[in-house]
């Protein structure tokens, strides 16, 4: 019996037929301030208590047409993503954490040849984890109908009815119905960010299909069509691999060897150029929450056209959205604004001018500021740190160390720190000693002595953090070992 057969058999013990691949990350740029580099939207509850990777990994879950998802996140997001997969009970097979990104045909081609060692016949629902489905039972459905295909060696991608000529979002033109199977088309070519003016033809004259980004297709059929269009990607990922570490459900891959592979998506690599291409239509609501503008549009606003989150007084402002995560925001004599505050940035925008706010924090990027990058509070594999005050020769953190946590051991040439122990139990190494820390205890490191901090205890560790030196940049940083790989 093969698997579509098995899909279709109702007793209950079949084994999962199709692989989930969730591919997280992303520049945090088209939802500054709230997104940013080291916490990008897919690790944040734009939508509802849950984050969209959340939502996307629960979209198959206790459905046996569906096994544990592998997915597919940047290193520095490990912790994070492990610490929301654990919060809704989901135990992924795999986890491949990234050292650095190198966009989606290589991500894929990494999943694929892990799938393939185990599973020569793997299928790959290939996910991006910031998209919103409205309809989870009839996206399910779908993907079962596209399955015989994608076994017959067809990438099958999802299609979704334009409901304007959007520039921001990939197009597909069907051609013909593909034979023995249920409402699937061949794809006659993609067509990445139109013009206004060609996406509005795309529509009209073509009968185009937004891309959704969704994918079902064999990791065996996706390897080999990835050797003929771009053979330097499947090699480098195979290297990559090989050199990789493991540790239970975790995979690294080598960072050297995936650095020199090259950055490309697989709309680019692979789908342009295969024969293979095919597309289902699907009738149901999608959208990328691309920008500020489309995740206002899938809020419920009040009276006045208004979507407002967090502590807001409003006054006559009309088809805005204000989010407030931190402090205070009084608005008037508003109409079609965004206005989102956290803790140590603003941003404020026309409606219309939501797609350029990518455009604003590259520009951000290029005068150096941190904002850019990362929030007060920054996520770490052993916790977080908190940036409560700094100038030109001092800087204040607040540590918050997970129990079993572990930073590096690690030195500075240009700061000293000083280290007082708010809750918790800490255990320092200073040089050639080692110690425990307690409530009210302090440790004082002088620049270029070897020290680490580490959490022995079951609860949180809260250490306040003073440093003072003439550099005190992150990249002041010697780490001489560290459990997370980044020495």
């Amino acid at each position: 019996m093969d698997s579509a057969t098995e899909l279709r058999d109702d007793i209950g013990t079949v084994t999962a037929a199709i692989q989930p691949v969730i591919l997280t990350g992303g520049a945090g740029t088209r939802l500054w301030p709230l997104s940013r580099n080291s916490l990008p939207k897919p690790l944040l509850p734009l939508l509802s208590e849950r984050t969209l990777l959340q939502q996307t990994a629960l979209r198959t879950v206790n459905d046996i047409r569906f096994a544990d998802p592998v997915i597919v996140c940047n290193q520095d997001h490990l912790a994070t993503v492990s610490d929301q997969m654990a919060a809704i009970g989901i135990s992924p097979r795999t986890i491949i954490a990234e050292p650095v990104g190198r966009n989606t045909a290589p991500a894929l081609a990494v999943a694929a040849l892990i799938l393939i060692s185990t599973d020569p016949d793997a299928v790959m629902l290939v996910q991006p984890s910031d998209h919103m489905i409205d309809d989870g039972d009839t996206f399910r459905d779908a993907v079962t109908r596209a399955l015989g295909a994608a076994e017959q060696g067809w990438l099958v991608t999802f299609g979704l009815e334009p409901e304007r000529p959007e520039t921001g979002y990939g197009y597909i033109r069907p051609t013909q119905p593909l034979s023995g199977t249920d409402g699937i088309f061949t794809v006659g070519r993609f067509v990445e960010k139109p013009s206004s003016d060609e996406a509005e033809r795309l529509i009209a004259d073509d009968g185009a299909l937004w891309n959704s980004g969704i994918f079902l297709m064999s990791a065996n059929r996706y390897l080999q069509e990835l050797e003929a269009a771009c053979p330097e990607i499947l090699h480098g990922c195979a290297d990559a691999i090989a050199g990789a570490r493991r540790s239970g459900s975790l995979l690294i891959p080598d960072r050297k060897a995936f650095q020199a592979v090259p950055a490309i998506s697989i709309d680019y690599a692979v789908m342009e150029h295969t024969p293979r291409a095919a597309v289902l239509p699907l009738a149901i609501r999608w959208n990328d929450i691309g920008n500020w503008r489309t995740l206002r549009d899938e809020c419920r606003a009040d009276a006045d056209g208004n979507v407002v989150q967090g502590n807001a007084l409003l006054h006559n402002v009309r088809g805005s959205y204000i989010r407030v995560e931190k402090g205070f925001v009084a608005a008037t004599g508003l109409d079609d604004v965004i206005v989102v505050a956290t803790d140590d940035a603003v941003l404020v925008a026309s409606t219309a001018e939501a797609p350029n706010v990518g455009k604003l924090v590259e520009r951000m990027k290029i005068d150096g500021r941190r904002e850019a990058m990362q929030h007060r509070t920054v996520h770490r594999p052993w916790g977080t740190f908190t940036s409560l005050d700094c100038g030109p020769r001092h800087q204040v953190k607040e540590l918050v160390v997970r129990p079993g946590g572990r930073l590096s051991l690690q030195l500075h040439h240009h700061r000293s720190e000083h280290w007082v122990v708010v809750s918790g139990t800490a255990r320092v190494v200073c040089g050639d000693a080692e110690q425990n820390l307690y409530e009210n205890q302090s440790i004082h490191i002088a620049a270029g002595k070897r020290h680490r901090l580490e959490n022995p205890g079951k609860i949180p560790l809260h250490v306040i953090e003073v440093q003072c030196g003439s550099y005190l940049g992150e990249d002041d940083i010697v780490r001489v070992d560290d459990v997370y790989g980044r020495t």
